[in-house]
Parts: structure tokens; C-alpha cells; sequence
């Protein structure tokens, strides 16, 4: 994958603060960067969408250390999850041929796959907490992700029961597009991952970019409330953490330079895919990433 590396002008500044994309949605950063007082979870917009690069990069955890401290330097730390991160939960649905996974797996340049996503403990769910149902998609280089936030329970209703759901007029499209996928897919969860996310957020002229440190990666392949108090496994070994950059049009050459000068090497793993094979679902690719056993179950704190 290539970027262009030319440095070009920032932003022309409009007052109005940017929003995190990354971030659940309704979260917004103070002119220059700066996150608002508590970072809280905010009532969102009606429906948010975005195109992005995205490059990711597996990195041993000892070097997670200096690498936050080269982040922390040149970018502001996405305060919502304070110095420790927070937690980060998908649900991914796919067909029973795995249509989702292959499509990746093959590389078609185009290609999407629908999830339903939580941000914080998993341990705090029930039917009234705020989700994110998601479609990602990738057309050629370029990632698109689109979604709304629902109550968890409007959300099963409509992917799991495949019933249209109280909406907002202007959520209609998009409820639809996700209802056609989920009936005319026959689409049902596949897969739960699960990771602690840090977060840091461009600043000055890196406004748009976005970086971020997953660590202990685990999910399961059944038992799929998102809240439920069940074994999760490890699907990357705990050794490794995954560094993901993402930007608007393009990644600055200090980010790209500190890649290099780590030794890091660009990788094409999903973190759905990932699990689908360390679950023996699908033969394991040649993304896939090789490390520790994940039938070892992990204890309750570190499954949180």
C-alpha cells in the first residue's frame, strides 16, 4: 500500500471543533486538538460516516513503551479512555459460506463487512446501553466506515431478528441497507473480538490523524451477547500489540520514519479474520498471525 508522503498545507481552521471518527460517535475535540473536559459518551449524531487510509503494524509489547512516549510528544492522548485506554467490543456477522472473511482474505477491492460495536466494559451491557451498529467497507485503498447508535437491544432486533427498528427519518437508508444485508445474506454472528485500545490524535498540521495501540486481543466464537459472562480467548498472542495509523490523505514522514526506524513491518491482518481461523472456523491464511495457543482461556479481569 502507498501513500503519499508530500506534506501539504493544514486545515484552514473554520471554529468549529474536529471530530474524532474513531472515537464513539458524538465525541468531539476542542479547537487545536484538545479533547473536551471528561471525554464523556455524548448522545450522537444521527448518522456518521467517513473514508480513511488505514495502516497497521504488529509490534512486540517491550517496544509498546517507547513508542507511546514518541505519540505522546507529537500527538494529544484520546482522553476517553484516561492513561489505561478502554475497551473496545465487536460482534461481526457473516454468511455460513464466511463470505465476509473470504472477500478479505482475497483481497477484493471491494468488499465490507457489518458489526455492532461497544466502547467501554463489556461487564456493563444490558438491552438499554448505547451500540454502534457498523458497515466497513474498503474500496481500493481507501476504508469507509458508516453507523448509527441504537439502544443493544434495538440493535439485535435488527440483526439478529432482521426487523426494521424505531429510527430517526435520516438513519432510514442506512437502517435499510443493513436490514437488505442481514435478510438477504441470511448474515448471523460469527465472531466477538475484544481489545484495549489506547488512542492518540493528531495536532496542528496532523489534524485528521489518528493512531492507535490495541493490546491482549481475544474473543470467542460463540455466546454472542456482547455483555455476556463467558470465556474469552487469546487470538494474537499476548506478546504483541497491534499499532494501527489512520489518516485522512496522508501519513506524516516522522510517523513513517518512526515505522522505520522500529523495524516495523506493514501487515494486512484483521482482527475478524484473525479469530475466525484461531477458532478453527477457516484454514489459518497466510496473514494470519502465529504465536500462542488460543485455546488457553484467559482469566475473568484479563477477558475484561
Amino acid at each position: 500500500m502507498r501513500f503519499s508522503l508530500r506534506r501539504r498545507p493544514g486545515p484552514v481552521s473554520t471554529g468549529d471543533p474536529p471530530e474524532d471518527p474513531d472515537a464513539p460517535a458524538g465525541h468531539r475535540l476542542e479547537p487545536g486538538g484538545i479533547d473536551e473536559a471528561g471525554h464523556a459518551l455524548r448522545a450522537p449524531s444521527r448518522l456518521h460516516a467517513f473514508n480513511r487510509y488505514e495502516i497497521k503494524y504488529l509490534v512486540p509489547s517491550g517496544e509498546v513503551p517507547a513508542l507511546r512516549e514518541h505519540f505522546a510528544r507529537r500527538l494529544h492522548r484520546d482522553t476517553h479512555g484516561g492513561a489505561t485506554g478502554y475497551g473496545v467490543w465487536s460482534v461481526y456477522y457473516d454468511t455460513t459460506g464466511l463470505r465476509f472473511y473470504w472477500e478479505k482474505i482475497e483481497g477484493l477491492k471491494f468488499r465490507r463487512k457489518l458489526r455492532i460495536r461497544h466502547y467501554g466494559d463489556r461487564f456493563t451491557i444490558d438491552d438499554d446501553t448505547t451500540v454502534y451498529v457498523e458497515i466497513k467497507q474498503r474500496v481500493n485503498r481507501v476504508t469507509q466506515k458508516r453507523r448509527v447508535a441504537l439502544p443493544y437491544a434495538l440493535a439485535r432486533q435488527l440483526c439478529d431478528g432482521r426487523e426494521m427498528v424505531e429510527h430517526d427519518p435520516a438513519q432510514r437508508a442506512f437502517l435499510e441497507e443493513v436490514l437488505g444485508l442481514v435478510a438477504g445474506l441470511e448474515l448471523r454472528p460469527t465472531a466477538i473480538t475484544g481489545y484495549q485500545r489506547e488512542a492518540f490524535v493528531g495536532r496542528d498540521a496532523d489534524v485528521g490523524l489518528r493512531v492507535t495501540l490495541d493490546h491482549r486481543i481475544r474473543g470467542r466464537d460463540r455466546d454472542f451477547h456482547l455483555g455476556a459472562d463467558t470465556t474469552n480467548r487469546l487470538v494474537v498472542p499476548a506478546r504483541l500489540a497491534v499499532l494501527e495509523i489512520k489518516a485522512n490523505e496522508r501519513v506524516p514522514y516522522w510517523l513513517t520514519d518512526l515505522a522505520a526506524r522500529a523495524n516495523l513491518s506493514v501487515v494486512r491482518m484483521s482482527k475478524y479474520c484473525q479469530s475466525v481461523e484461531a477458532f478453527g472456523r477457516a484454514p489459518r491464511s497466510v496473514f494470519h498471525v502465529p504465536g500462542d495457543d488460543p485455546t488457553v482461556a484467559l482469566t475473568r479481569n484479563e477477558a475484561r
